[in-house]
């Protein structure tokens, strides 16, 4: 059976579909340049970048329609990213967000990354409404009024889908950094991304080719914590997790794309 820790694992036939860029309702563009801390030595923009940029577009979405902190609070809770085509440094990147889906306290976003040269990122983040509690809260005000017609009756779920990784997965510590906490005091969203770059080079995986990733969070991680990675090589990829006092605290799966 299925469960937070352990939940089923999702169908792995190709690409998951993403919703196309709705033709009414609220879009929100903003754009960012490719620097020399986005890209790594190859100068592909990174995928923990990519993660840097998708917060970045939502946080100035929501600070404009005065859905952001400090009144709301928004946690991560599942992102996928497809790159068809890698953005390079230096690159002009226009960021095109918009409202996939909702449901009483979490929303579906979908964020397109085109680039000046031809690169092409898109990706969708399941995140979740949090009160100044910081415990899920159902939306209200005029939320429904400003991002339900992006998402067009489409509903959200939060549901987690990967499953953990099998028991002879390869394990080394994952030191954490006070630069790794946003300000709540967790491992910000971005810095779980560091740890699928890194699984990468450790199975030899090409991140610079077309490839899916999806990056589930289970719990959050604290500074405090002695965290393990944990990586396994998978067919056309590999998929990696970060655990902590023997709880999984997230998860995440790369596949090649054809």
């Amino acid at each position: 059976m299925a469960t937070e820790d352990n939940p089923k694992l999702e169908s792995e036939a190709g690409p998951r579909p993403l919703v196309p860029r709705p033709d009414s309702g609220r879009v929100f563009v903003g754009k960012r340049r490719v620097r020399l801390s986005d890209a790594g030595p190859g100068g592909r923009l990174r995928l923990d970048a990519v993660a840097r940029y998708l917060q970045d577009v939502a946080g100035d979405d929501v600070l404009e329609t005065e859905w952001g902190s400090p009144d709301h609070f928004w946690l991560v809770r599942r992102t996928v990213i497809q790159q068809l085509r890698p953005i390079s440094i230096e690159e002009l990147v226009e960021l095109t967000t918009w409202s996939s889906g909702t449901a009483s306290s979490s929303a579906s976003r979908r964020t397109t990354a085109r680039s000046e040269r031809g690169g092409l990122i898109e990706a969708e983040s399941v995140w979740v409404h949090l009160s100044r509690e910081l415990r899920p809260e159902r939306f209200g005000g005029n939320f429904f009024d400003v991002y339900g017609p992006s998402a067009s009756g489409r509903r959200t779920s939060a549901r987690l889908q990967l499953a953990d990784l099998p028991a002879a997965a390869e394990r080394t510590s994952w030191p954490l950094r006070r630069v790794d906490l946003d300000v709540l005091g967790h491992v910000n969203n971005a810095a779980y991304w560091e740890a699928v770059e890194e699984a990468g080079v450790k199975t030899g995986f090409d991140l610079a080719a077309p490839l899916e990733a999806i990056l589930e969070f289970r719990r959050p991680i604290d500074l405090e914590d002695e965290v393990e990675l944990l990586v396994a090589v998978q067919e056309g990829g590999y998929r990696l997790a970060l655990a902590a006092a023997g709880s999984v605290r997230a998860v995440a799966s790369v596949r090649g794309l054809a």
